[in-house]
């Protein structure tokens, strides 16, 4: 299956936080137990300068991906991925524009011990620059 198509902005020295639902061919949500996930920006597709690196395991202030949704109340069952970029991590960000894709990785008992994965989608970022710079202190 070819990787779908979603554009989208970030705000410089703003969170990001959205929620994508995957869903096989019936519309039923993919089970993501098991899976990991990965999504990188960088300036071109072939570019080997990455901006930002997103996994399944969520950085520092939750940078990063949560296969359990964009609340973390879901079961990985739901077939939900949040994304999430700090109000940090974004505003280190400088880029005009970036692209991505994500993919996700899995093992079955057809594939034995090796990885399946999927391109699940690509497209690029826009960046809104900010213009209030700091930190709020807590």
């Amino acid at each position: 299956m070819a990787a779908g198509r979603y554009n989208f902005t970030i705000e410089q020295g703003a969170s990001v936080n959205f929620e994508l639902a995957y869903k096989d061919s019936t519309n039923n949500p993919v089970d993501l137990t098991g899976y990991q996930a990965r999504m990188q920006l960088r300036p071109s597709p072939s570019s080997d300068t990455v901006y930002i690196t997103l996994s399944s395991s969520l950085a520092a202030c939750g940078t990063g991906l949560n296969l359990s949704g964009s609340t973390n109340l879901n079961p990985p069952t739901s077939g939900t991925i949040g994304v999430f970029i700090s109000a940090n991590s974004s505003s280190m960000l400088t880029f005009n524009r970036a692209y991505y894709d994500l993919e996700l990785a899995y093992t079955s008992s057809e594939s034995g011990s090796c990885a399946v994965v999927e391109r699940l989608l690509e497209g690029s970022v826009v960046l809104d620059k900010n213009v209030t710079l700091g930190n709020f202190n807590f």
